[in-house]
């Protein structure tokens, strides 16, 4: 198979893990979810190692082109689209960590829009010939999409751990779940203006690079 190398493999795996999160972070065990914490980071770190291992190595193939960035989108879509119905009924005991406990839709839009619309656009300007690169903005959006999931994974594990270790205390209530919670609305907050931002980019990148594509004729 001359597609299958080490950036593949390392790709294939994170495929593989987005599919495991979606029901351990459903399973309402503190272990559990620590664990899904354990596999989103692994998950997470994996897409920065296939990249630099592939152009390093000069490993760039058709499939990996292909399968990063479905990787991605999947790890993405495990994630929040488990968090959404937690937060809608599927969890009723434990609030979200959004103003109202609830993952509002218009978070998912923005999230899946931004995705739906590059990939789509990509397309795009490539029939166009104009080829967008990933930039620093959508790798800093990817950066703090991170931190939010993360942070919103160990805040059903911390709930889950409190209904099983008894944590009614004044620290629990007072300092841990105010922190917490400020700590992941603001990451998500970040996440969602980068997303907006980053979409933005792309399109003054195109903009530029289809401007300097017509005066080099």
């Amino acid at each position: 198979m001359p597609w299958m190398n080490l950036p593949n493999a390392i790709t294939l795996g994170r495929i593989v893990l987005a599919v495991l999160l979606a029901p351990m972070i459903l399973a309402d065990s503190f272990w559990v979810r620590a664990a899904a914490f354990v596999v989103f980071l692994v998950a997470a770190f994996s897409d920065l190692v296939d990249g630099k291992l592939a152009r390093s190595r000069n490993l760039i193939t058709d499939f990996g082109k292909l399968a990063d960035p479905l990787a991605d989108k999947l790890l993405l879509a495990s994630t929040f689209i488990t968090f959404y119905w937690l937060s809608h009924g599927g969890e009723p005991r434990t609030p979200f960590c959004w103003f109202g406990g609830t993952l509002p839709w218009w978070i998912l839009f923005i999230l899946f829009g931004r995705e739906l619309f590059i990939t789509v656009f990509r397309g795009y300007a490539a029939k166009r010939g104009v080829v967008l690169a990933a930039g620093k903005a959508g790798k800093l959006k990817a950066v703090f999409q991170n931190i939010a999931t993360g942070a919103i994974i160990c805040w059903y594990a911390a709930w889950s751990a409190a209904r099983e270790y008894g944590w009614d205390t004044r620290f629990w209530h007072g300092v841990w779940l105010p922190f917490h919670r400020t700590f992941a609305i603001l990451a998500l907050s970040v996440a969602v203006i980068l997303t907006v931002w980053s979409l933005g980019v792309y399109l003054q990148s195109f903009r530029t690079l289809n401007l300097q594509r017509g005066q080099s004729r």
